[in-house]
């Protein structure tokens, strides 16, 4: 019971912080008025649009996107604050990423791509990775402090499976872990919130987070610095954009597929019961 409530006092302090993060905006910069343009004409277009932010509808489009619409209207909302605001943006986007790892929370990949969509290829892509690693991590964090208990009564079978996969495998766990990354056997946020309960490392843990999810971080970062240059969202449908994704998805399949080499020789992926006499079966 203390540990539920002390997940509850957490959980709440963190999503009070999130909401009041995003309700007080900083005064957003001015959009440039046509060139040629008359002060009468600007005074006009001042009382009608205003500053970007300032309408209740502005602010009520900060919120965790759904769908590819609500996430290219978001990117160009943080684009467009992000000229004179940077460090806010960046704030923003460090929390809300942060908030959902922590949490378990579906839809990072919505994000991964918003960060694409902002910060560009490589800041995008730094961003998402450390992101990440220290979003599961502390999702690791929470579990061992708060967790164990729930998840150990909620899911039996899975953690008691899980576990017997990494002693299997111990000898060779950080490899093991990479293949749950590259080929998950089950889902991250589960893995996230087992970990500390199946006697993971923190330490081979975090680098393999790091490591194991660069490729899908990588795929989607991409997508959204695509995403951030079509005019519309037809066009990322495109053939040249379909061509773009698939040329990124063989270059972030790469790793995955030395991991999965390695993995035909070492690992022990599955324990079947055969007449009663429990065999090893490896990846095949």
């Amino acid at each position: 019971m203390r540990s539920l409530v002390g997940l509850v006092i957490v959980v709440t302090v963190a999503s009070l912080y999130l909401y009041y993060l995003s309700l007080y905006l900083p005064a957003p910069p001015r959009r440039r008025p046509p060139s040629g343009a008359t002060t009468t004409t600007e005074h006009a277009e001042g009382k009608e649009s205003g500053h970007l932010g300032d309408t209740p509808e502005e602010t009520s489009r900060l919120k965790f996107p759904s769908d590819l619409e609500e996430l290219r209207e978001l990117a160009e909302l943080l684009q467009f604050y992000k000229t004179e605001h940077t460090g806010y943006v960046l704030l923003l986007f460090c929390s809300a990423y942060l908030y959902k790892q922590s949490f378990a929370i579906p839809g990072s990949s919505f994000l991964n791509i918003l960060a694409g969509a902002i910060f560009g290829p490589y800041e995008g892509l730094l961003l998402a990775c450390v992101l990440t690693t220290v979003g599961s991590t502390m999702c690791y964090l929470l579990s061992q402090a708060f967790g164990k208990h729930y998840i150990m009564n909620l899911f039996p079978e899975k953690v008691s499976m899980l576990q017997q996969k990494v002693e299997d495998n111990r000898d060779c766990l950080f490899f093991f872990l990479l293949f749950l990354r590259f080929f998950p056997m089950t889902p991250n946020w589960f893995l996230n919130m087992s970990a500390p309960i199946i006697n993971i490392p923190i330490t081979f843990f975090f680098c393999s987070v790091f490591i194991g999810l660069l490729p899908y971080n990588f795929i989607c970062v991409q997508t959204g610095v695509m995403l951030s240059e079509v005019p519309s969202l037809d066009d990322l449908f495109s053939w040249e954009r379909l061509l773009q994704l698939l040329a990124i998805a063989c270059v972030a399949l790469l790793p995955s597929a030395l991991i999965r080499r390695f993995s035909q020789g070492h690992l022990r992926l599955g324990v079947r019961s055969q007449n009663g006499v429990a065999t090893d079966e490896k990846a095949q």
